[in-house]
């Protein structure tokens, strides 16, 4: 598929036209808004998000200083989760002469917006960011840059510009439709609400499919704190143990909350998988040392960063053929915990 050639990047000119007021308004406005009525901040706010105006912090650089650096926003800082695609990404880059500049969101979309507004105004050559949900005004800032885009970690069939990932959503009714290979019945699904988190929310509707697929009764719970933390698995576990009738396989939506679950079944003297299987996503580091080990889908988390870096390098010398959605796949890993 062939991409569209982007939209001329908006400058405060056009900021200035939505606004009706002149250039150097729209300028005292962003720069010093105490300078100017609230009336005329108000007006200059909404036609900067209309527009999708970034104002240039490095506009005293000489052109001849042009930018080495990548930004790059992940959801979170606090665990492995996203590491792997992290060093893939600072390694591929760096080997080509690039440095990465790497925020964290917090899993919300409006820090996201906020975060990448303001690193936008450090004039990166590239964007990277995780999944494929974004508010407008995300859309709008990169659609009116001209530099490469690349979202990671899901596919998309309306990128901003590139893709880089895989199906969470096959990924978890492959995974489902293993666990009731093994003769698991009663399976629950523990996730993030996915108008919350979207990655949950197609690793849901994957499980959703494979029950209605397998004739089984759909049961899904929902986590805590983003579902992102040991804490929560260990929760779920309690809530799930009280019931009269608990299920027979707990599918968690990563890793680090199977891993919680797994400790919380000890703790309990709850043999697992015999009582209760468990299974993660992600196969990070803890999927590998715990114990038992954790049944997981093997994400391709340090290929995408590498694919990613590559991809980045490639647009900026105007040698990116790879199609615009690029799928890295996964592999369902049955261990020792279902």
């Amino acid at each position: 598929m062939t991409a569209k050639a982007p939209a001329a990047r908006p400058r405060m000119a056009d900021v200035a036209r939505r606004a009706g007021v002149a250039t150097i308004t729209v300028s005292r406005a962003l720069a010093t808004p105490e300078r100017v009525s609230a009336d005329v901040r108000e007006r200059v706010r909404a036609a900067v998000e209309a527009s999708g105006y970034v104002p240039n912090l490095a506009a005293g650089t000489l052109k001849s200083q042009r930018s080495r650096m990548v930004a790059a926003i992940v959801p979170t800082l606090r665990n492995s989760i996203f590491a792997d695609t992290v060093e893939g990404l600072a390694e591929g880059l760096r080997v080509q002469g690039y440095q990465l500049l790497l925020a964290s969101s917090g899993y919300s979309m409006q820090a996201e917006e906020e975060i990448l507004q303001n690193l936008l105004g450090q004039q990166p050559v590239a964007v990277v960011l995780t999944g494929t949900r974004h508010t407008p005004a995300v859309r709008a800032m990169l659609r009116g840059r001209r530099i490469p885009v690349v979202e990671t970690w899901d596919l998309s069939d309306e990128p901003i510009d590139r893709v880089v990932g895989f199906s969470n959503l096959e990924a978890s009714r492959q995974l489902t439709h293993a666990l009731a290979a093994r003769g698991y019945r009663r399976i629950t699904f523990a996730g993030t609400p996915p108008d919350v988190e979207r990655r949950s929310g197609q690793r849901q509707a994957g499980y959703l499919r494979a029950v209605e697929e397998l004739g089984l009764v759909p049961d899904v719970i929902e986590l805590g704190d983003l579902a992102v933390s040991i804490d929560a698995g260990a929760r779920a576990v309690d809530q799930l143990l009280a019931r009269p009738r608990p299920p027979e396989a707990l599918f968690m939506v990563n890793d680090l909350v199977a891993f919680g679950a797994v400790q919380a079944c000890q703790r309990r003297g709850v043999p697992v998988p015999a009582a209760l299987a468990i299974a993660g996503f992600g196969d990070f580091e803890v999927a590998r040392s715990s114990h038992p080990s954790l049944t997981t889908v093997r994400v391709p988390g340090d290929a995408i960063g590498r694919v990613t870096a590559e991809r980045v390098v490639a647009a900026l010398s105007g040698n990116d053929t790879a199609p615009r959605v690029l799928d890295l796949g996964f592999e369902v890993v049955m261990r020792g915990s279902a």
